[in-house]
């Protein structure tokens, strides 16, 4: 077992499944203690019989005094790992107000109130760390059908660097993961909301990758693993692009 992460208090959103979930397995596998949080709460009760030693917590990241709250029961954070995000599809006309307002309160919004809550003891304690998904689907490359999720995820992105400035000097990092499409079950739940021939939609997924297959959580949670950890400690306001060459 890898010890890079011992001693270090991680909080990881979204871990109920997919890459939030193995990014805190990765976490707690180097070390950390983690609280898994999660809006699923039967996610994170399988999450906490297969890993007791992970702790876990409820969260709607659309709260922010949830938050709050959260923050303020526990011990300070040396590590955050904003993964919750909403995937809106369409263009801008089939974009309506709920469908903006909704990607920008889970995917922005979220990481500002969770930002802002865990910094402040970061910086009393002289460091920490901060990990935020964007995606390859920003301001890296356009993606039909994903007017609403490309343009917040692209805000993630002014995010991560803004913190990261204001903040290099005070020993708070904070850097962005940029995935292309990874077979998560999130992506799963999509694929079958759209019907009809589910085979056919995999098979176009993994068409348009360079590499022919999708990427998996656990090569995220890999990079997210090496970002939260002192080997990055040079490493700040960086967007990593984990694409398969898809960007290219």
């Amino acid at each position: 077992m890898n010890q890079r992460l011992a001693g270090k208090h991680a909080l990881v959103t979204a871990a109920g499944a997919g890459i939030g979930r193995a990014t805190a397995l990765a976490f707690a596998d180097a070390g950390a203690q983690v609280l898994a949080t999660d809006i699923d709460t039967d996610a994170l009760h399988a999450l906490a019989a297969a890993y007791p030693s992970i702790r876990t917590q409820r969260l709607d990241v659309t709260r922010p005094d949830d938050i709050a709250q959260l923050v303020a029961s526990h011990a300070p954070f040396d590590v955050l790992f904003n993964c919750a995000g909403y995937v809106h599809a369409g263009t801008i006309l089939d974009t309506d107000e709920q469908g903006w307002q909704r990607s920008f309160s889970i995917n922005v919004d979220s990481m500002f109130h969770l930002c802002r809550s865990v910094l402040p003891a970061m910086l009393e304690r002289g460091g920490g760390s901060i990990v935020n998904m964007s995606s390859v689907a920003s301001s890296i490359k356009g993606v039909p059908n994903r007017f609403a999720y490309s343009t917040t995820k692209a805000a993630v992105i002014g995010l991560t660097r803004s913190i990261a400035a204001d903040f290099v000097a005070r020993g708070v990092r904070c850097n962005a993961i940029c995935p292309g499409t990874v077979k998560t079950p999130s992506l799963g739940d999509r694929v079958r909301a759209l019907g009809g021939d589910e085979e056919a939609v995999w098979r176009s997924f993994i068409e348009r990758q360079p590499m022919g297959r999708l990427g998996t959580p656990e090569e995220i949670a890999a990079l997210a693993l090496y970002l939260a950890s002192d080997e990055s400690a040079f490493t700040t306001g960086t967007v990593h692009v984990v694409d398969g060459g898809w960007s290219n």
